[in-house]
């Protein structure tokens, strides 16, 4: 069986977005937060778990990530809340 993914948006510590996809979101948050995930988080943590998708298969996660980052702020918001995620 082929691990869940998961679509995810975070909230830095200066207020701007970062979204991304993981198999396996606790990991990948506490990598964010320990300055090891992605280089735009390593200088704004803490970061804040805003959203998650429900799981996906990893085509469908990665495509749903390339919209989400076109999406201004507030877009990504509004398509995260109508697709019924939620975070943590």
């Amino acid at each position: 069986m082929a691990p869940s993914w998961f679509l995810y948006l975070l909230e830095c510590r200066d207020g701007t977005f970062y979204t991304g996809v993981t198999c396996d979101l606790d990991r990948r948050l506490a990598a964010h937060n320990a300055g090891r995930g992605a280089r735009y988080t390593r200088g704004r943590a803490p970061v804040r778990l805003l959203l998650a998708s429900p799981p996906l298969a990893k085509a469908e996660a990665h495509r749903l990530e390339r919209w989400l980052k076109r999406k201004p702020r507030a877009g990504k918001l509004a398509a995260l809340r109508s697709l019924g995620t939620s975070g943590s």
